[in-house]
């Protein structure tokens, strides 16, 4: 059974055309070829597009091995696209596996797989879509190659709303199922949760470690292994380069610096691991260099990493929270807001600021507000901004939605991440 994507498909759909190389991009294994391959080819058929229109190929099979070279792949291409009186649709998967080879026409030169794609975006009857493994064709590679002549869809793995959607459980039970699993998509067909808890383990082992170690030519997997460690306790907690690497010295007995820890937090982010959310100053309108906070694109696999022990339901539910609202096209900081007394300026914490269009909002994660006091504790940086701009705090432990005496709105998480026209 293929789950419907449809926000994914149809920003794919809106690029249909624009002249621009499609490139998908996300986490491997969070359903890129799906969406390509099986999602959108169904729907250019339901179009009236022919399938000899729709040209497949997939890199990472034995069968296309040759095509690899990329000379060899645009030859084939051009062959099949010589009816200029028919659009031509090309779909190309893992095409990271694409390796240079010497320019035949120009000695010292070499043919790369961006100098491939160039080429077929330029073909008036063709349309390019390509899925990159995020190991291997990042978003940086995109901007710096392309410069400006790609258009970007980034996949996460599965909303809630998508998990719940094909489960069609109490949504209850699928959240809290959510909570320790996440919402990589091959999980739906694991029918138990030590099947679950071994694919998730070994994909972190097997896929994304050696991924960043093979790409980045890392020398010192060790520290690599206890920063993502590290990473994982810390989620959504304040953190630098400077206190990973001292963490690692005093836990772990580890000798690195922060220069080391810089470059590998880039690796980790570069594949799509983790995302960091800078802090920003809402009244001073700037942002802080340091500290900021790091979440992982999948909370499973966060939960995998600690081997599914560290359980704080309060930080995983603030990760989900930040996934929802990037998986809606928001941008997302930790905002920063001072309360001054006459003797001190502390400087409190919201956290999100959140920016969709031309909105800006406030958002507080609280798991739980047992009592009033609690509630004042976490709706008092809201309150300290002096603006107008919509402020909310989502709780695991309320029925409904309401709005309390300070103009802040309160609603249940199960409900925001289910219903997109909620907040926003």
């Amino acid at each position: 059974m293929l789950i419907p994507r449809d926000r994914y498909l149809n920003r794919i759909i809106d690029y249909m055309g624009d002249g621009q190389v499609k490139v998908i991009t996300g986490i491997r294994r969070c359903g890129k070829s799906v969406l390509l391959f099986d999602l959108f080819f169904d729907y250019l058929i339901g179009q009236g597009i022919e399938p000899s229109q729709i040209i497949k190929i997939q890199l990472d099979q034995r069968k296309s091995a040759k095509y690899r070279n990329p000379i060899v792949l645009a030859d084939y291409i051009e062959d099949l696209i010589r009816d200029k009186s028919r659009t031509f649709y090309v779909f190309i998967d893992e095409i990271q596996f694409c390796y240079e080879v010497d320019d035949p026409d120009n000695e010292g030169q070499k043919i790369t797989v961006y100098d491939l794609l160039n080429e077929l975006k330029s073909y008036p009857n063709l349309d390019v879509y390509v899925t990159g493994s995020n190991s291997k064709m990042l978003s940086r590679d995109i901007e710096t190659q392309f410069r400006g002549r790609a258009s970007k869809i980034h996949v996460w793995p599965l909303s809630f709303y998508e998990f719940h959607s094909y489960h069609k459980r109490d949504k209850r039970d699928d959240f809290d199922q959510y909570m320790i699993y996440g919402g990589m998509p091959y999980l739906l067909t694991r029918k138990n949760d030590q099947q679950r808890k071994d694919y998730l383990t070994s994909l972190y082992d097997e896929v994304y470690i050696k991924d960043i170690v093979e790409r980045n030519n890392v020398q010192k997997v060790d520290i690599l292994e206890k920063m993502l460690d590290y990473l994982s306790s810390s989620v959504s907690s304040l953190t630098n380069p400077t206190n990973i690497a001292k963490a690692l010295k005093e836990v772990e007995d580890i000798k690195t610096n922060s220069h080391t820890v810089s470059a590998y937090l880039s690796y980790i982010e570069d594949a799509f691991l983790v995302e960091e959310a800078k802090r920003y100053d809402i009244k001073g309108k700037r942002y802080f260099d340091y500290p900021n906070k790091y979440y992982y694109c999948d909370v499973g696999l966060r939960n995998a990493r600690l081997n599914f022990r560290q359980q704080d339901h309060g930080h995983i539910m603030e990760n989900v929270i930040f996934n929802e609202l990037r998986m809606r096209g928001c941008s997302v900081d930790v905002g920063v807001v001072e309360e001054k007394t006459s003797k001190t300026t502390k400087r409190r914490e919201i956290d999100f600021v959140v920016n969709y269009g031309d909105k800006k909002l406030y958002i507080q994660s609280a798991y739980e507000i047992p009592t009033n006091e609690k509630a004042k504790s976490e709706t008092a940086s809201l309150r300290l901004t002096d603006d107008f701009f919509q402020k909310i705090v989502i709780q695991r432990d309320i029925v409904g939605q309401y709005t309390d005496e300070d103009g802040i709105v309160h609603c249940n998480i199960i409900d925001f991440l289910l219903d997109e026209s909620l907040l926003l």
